[in-house]
């Protein structure tokens, strides 16, 4: 889809090159509570997915984490990022140039991903139009964010296209009948076959660089 009505953008690894740092930090506050991920698997198990669903997968596995695990992950993601976090190479152009409806659907926290495109200069594309997790009964990969993050810009699932850098979001986008183009030109991709990941996922297409965020056929 080359027209869409509606643009939906992820947040981390999309628009921010976010991924490899809060999964770093994800690994070290989890070490803290004896509990040894390193940053690969915590990339395969948690790349696009909330805070609640690392939760959930340790409460699963009879290793509830303890209520202080949230307040701890947020404050060394805070930390890393202002120290470290820079936007998607070449966005703030494909973003200048839209003509199209577009907001932000993202599995992380609210006050997470307006900090985010604030620290790096992206917010003002956005302005209010960001929806994240908090605001649906089921995250990513249920397709429930997309679906809320079309209804609130009064957009037809049909006529959207979603950017996606995960599994976990290009499932979700999927199951809400949306168009979704995989970007795998993160630093998480570096040494993965993103491509390949992002195409077994059933991404409709997928691109490394936001220089070609459109196809030379459109």
């Amino acid at each position: 889809m080359t027209h869409p009505d509606l643009i939906i953008f992820d947040c981390d690894g999309v628009l921010i090159d976010s991924e490899v740092l809060s999964c770093r930090c994800l690994s070290e506050v989890l070490a803290g509570y004896g509990i040894d991920l390193g940053l690969d698997q915590a990339l395969e198990l948690f790349l696009g997915r909330s805070t609640t669903a690392v939760l959930d997968h340790y409460e699963a596995l009879g290793r509830p984490i303890p209520k202080q695990f949230s307040a701890e992950l947020s404050a060394g993601v805070r930390a890393a990022f202002l120290s470290a976090l820079c936007p998607i190479e070449g966005v703030s152009a494909v973003l200048e140039g839209l003509q199209i409806p577009h907001c932000v659907a993202s599995s992380s926290d609210f006050d997470r991903v307006s900090f985010s495109l604030s620290l790096t200069g992206l917010a003002p594309h956005f302005d209010s139009r960001l929806y994240t997790a908090q605001m649906v009964e089921r995250g990513k990969p249920a397709p429930d964010l997309f679906l809320y993050a079309a209804e609130r810009m009064q957009a037809d699932p049909r006529r959207t296209l979603v950017i996606e850098d995960s599994i976990s979001g290009v499932l979700a986008g999927k199951a809400a009948g949306m168009t979704v183009w995989g970007f795998v030109g993160g630093s998480h991709y570096q040494s993965r076959d993103g491509k390949a990941i992002l195409c077994d996922a059933g991404a409709d297409r997928v691109f490394g660089r936001m220089t070609d965020f459109w196809p030379t056929d459109r």
